[in-house]
């Protein structure tokens, strides 16, 4: 059988040890079928030990980081070495380096697909140039793709207003969480919030308003990487319903966290489909989301929905339709978020 080539760029790489983008990535090799021969881009200075092969698929290393200002260069490295190997289809995940894409297109014969992650710059967390930088970035991306990827309605439909490109909606797989799926689950009575430790992620109204009740949280987080996270550990760790927690990267304790949680607390007001919303989903535990269109769309406008402090301390207080919100996130993580799934939409589009 002669199989399609695909090249995947614009992660750190596999084995996944960051994000979103790399757990992606190892899903897609981890469930590809055999009509597919896949070809990924990993940064060297993430990973010791270097392999040739990981899930069948080639591993290629270059040697920038595949984060901040280098990420550009990396992107745009992993492009030309590509134009040399001449591979079917190209998967480009974020947009960071389509500075350099029309050239490419240019170049290449290779259908290209670009996933435009969550509107990176519209983060709180970059200034002005940059923000501008990954506009301008996001707008190459549109113009020079043949096919773009949405991972959630919201942002197809902002593609749609401010480019008018139809794109292919396609999210995230949170299967891989379930490690431990047929141990015994001691339901214990904390929330559980998980997630970086930035503004957008509405942690501090998280934190205000059980700082005010007496309801037990465990929050999960990279709380020393910035002078936000510091303040907040300092500040909320003298509640004693509050405990704040360093980052939780080991899949198996993750599943004890989210196992034995009463209900998960998911505070994202950006980004499109958020990882680890799709993966507490899996889980059959009711949802508190912070209330904005890409969480709807995730969730089908079926779990508990919060804008402020007043507005979370109500629904920890009322304890309305737990059960339903509950059944309602695992039915929809089982029939929309497992990674054999998406797996065969990516593959649809090669």
């Amino acid at each position: 059988m002669l199989k399609k080539r695909v090249f995947v760029l614009g992660t750190v790489g596999i084995p996944a040890c960051y994000g979103g983008f790399e757990s992606l990535v190892e899903n897609l090799t981890k469930y590809s079928s055999e009509s597919i021969s896949y070809t990924v881009y990993c940064s060297s200075n993430s990973y010791e030990k270097k392999t040739g092969k990981y899930n069948n698929a080639s591993l290629v290393y270059l040697p920038l980081d595949a984060n901040g200002v280098q990420s550009i260069f990396y992107d745009i490295l992993s492009m030309i070495r590509t134009l040399f190997y001449k591979p079917d289809t190209t998967l480009i995940l974020g947009v960071s380096g389509c500075i350099f894409l029309p050239v490419y297109r240019l170049l290449s014969k290779s259908k290209i697909i670009t996933n435009i992650d969550g509107l990176e710059w519209k983060r709180e967390k970059w200034g002005k140039v940059t923000k501008k930088f990954l506009k301008f970035s996001e707008a190459l991306a549109v113009k020079y793709s043949d096919v773009v990827i949405a991972d959630n309605q919201a942002i197809a439909d902002y593609v749609q207003s401010e480019y008018n490109v139809n794109s292919s909606v396609i999210a995230y797989g949170g299967d891989h969480v379930l490690t431990n799926d047929n141990e015994e689950v001691k339901y214990q009575d904390y929330f559980l919030g998980l997630c970086r430790i930035e503004p957008e992620n509405n942690v501090e109204m998280i934190l205000n308003a059980f700082s005010k009740t007496d309801k037990k949280l465990k929050f999960i987080g990279n709380w020393d990487k910035s002078e936000f996270g510091v303040r907040l550990k300092k500040e909320y760790s003298k509640y004693s319903n509050i405990e704040i927690i360093d980052p939780v990267y080991d899949l198996d304790k993750l599943y004890d966290y989210r196992a034995n949680c009463f209900t998960y607390i998911h505070g994202h007001s950006a980004g499109g489909t958020n990882p680890s919303l799709v993966e507490a989903m899996h889980f059959s535990k009711p949802i508190y989301a912070y209330d904005c269109n890409f969480n709807r769309y995730s969730t089908e406008d079926e779990c508990s929905y919060f804008k402020s402090s007043e507005d979370l301390i109500a629904l920890l207080q009322s304890n309305y339709n737990l059960h339903k919100n509950a059944q309602a996130m695992k039915d929809i993580a089982t029939r929309r978020y497992t990674w054999e799934i998406i797996a065969k939409q990516y593959e649809t589009l090669y």
